[in-house]
């Protein structure tokens, strides 16, 4: 294993560290904690907070989506492993500006479990706490780590859709609301090249074959649904794509947002020439994305691989979210 570390068991406290250096005028962390929050945080008067949080190692994820227009703070857990009650119940008092606090959670037994135990000490000091539990991975249902669905980097998309209408002045009722029409709408599927190496741990999650992929992995190196030969960007993309499609039934009447996101390891050369082979595909539908994203926003460390992500705009209102401006440090 080689990386650019210190001590392995210290790498979330000095990234934490470093992040919050880097960029003091967006944002701190929390005392005590390995959570940060908004450096703004005047300017979140009277409006909900939106938090967000999980295992290490996703990065830009959670992080590098706190700021003005986005999350308000996001909880940082060890590798690959969900935050402790104690930190995200300190996110959400520092989060609260009287207004209440929503939640976006990823679908991982231990996140679920974690912050609605933290929701429970919240609502012991009268802070109204609501959430959403975000299962976007339609690869495989019921894998390691979870009931259902696992969350993964659509869960972006409910960041910024959240964080726009709270910066709007929604309530949190409202909030919960949008929360539960958007979730159906959001698909997520990805291939592996390689696994990722936790550094504790020293060895990939799983082991491919050089000339062997694997579709549907999960972000913390779970099982997809097939491995075979490596196959060229363009077969890649119709076999992800048609997953999606046969999932959200593809309109060219209806209006998208595309994700296509790097794993951690898959060069932005390598994207682009996915996102081609994306656009061409859908092109053949009819359909061109009305907003999208192309690099890495949702990693698993090392991980090579990519993931696309398509999101359809049921309300055009969500496109004006997806464009509102924001000051954060990945979007």
């Amino acid at each position: 294993m080689k990386k650019i570390i210190n001590d392995p068991s210290n790498v979330v406290p000095e990234m934490v560290s470093g992040l919050v250096r880097s960029y003091p005028q967006i944002l701190k962390q929390i005392p005590g904690t390995e959570a940060v929050i908004r450096a703004d945080k005047e300017t979140m008067a009277g409006k909900v907070g939106i938090i967000s949080g999980g295992g290490s190692g996703h990065e830009p994820t959670h992080a590098g989506f706190v700021g003005k227009g986005m999350l308000s703070a996001a909880i940082c857990g060890q590798v690959f492993t969900s935050p402790t009650p104690d930190q995200i119940y300190e996110a959400i008092k520092a989060a609260d500006q009287g207004k209440g606090v929503f939640m976006v959670v990823k679908n991982y037994s231990g996140d679920v479990m974690n912050f609605d135990m933290a929701k429970d000490l919240a609502e012991m000091d009268d802070i109204k706490v609501k959430s959403i539990v975000v299962d976007d991975d339609i690869a495989v249902e019921d894998s390691l780590y979870t009931q259902g669905k696992r969350g993964v980097a659509g869960t972006i998309f409910m960041h910024k859709i959240l964080g726009a209408a709270a910066q709007n002045g929604a309530s949190l009722d409202e909030i919960e609301e949008l929360a539960k029409k958007v979730l159906p709408h959001i698909n997520t599927i990805a291939v592996a090249l390689s696994a990722a190496t936790v550094p504790e741990v020293g060895k990939p999650g799983f082991e491919l074959a050089d000339d062997e992929i694997e579709y549907g992995v999960g972000i913390h190196s779970e099982p997809g649904y097939r491995r075979e030969k490596i196959k060229p960007s363009k077969d890649l993309c119709n076999e992800l794509l048609t997953k999606l499609d046969e999932s959200l039934h593809l309109d060219s009447n209806k209006k998208y947002s595309l994700l296509i996101n790097g794993m951690g390891a898959t060069p932005l050369m390598e994207q682009y020439i996915f996102s081609n082979d994306v656009l061409n595909w859908l092109e053949q539908k009819n359909i061109k994305p009305a907003f999208m994203k192309v690099g890495n926003y949702m990693t698993s460390i090392d991980m090579a691989g990519i993931s696309v992500t398509l999101f359809e705009l049921a309300d055009d209102k969500w496109l004006d979210y997806l464009n509102m401006p924001v000051e954060t440090v990945a979007w």
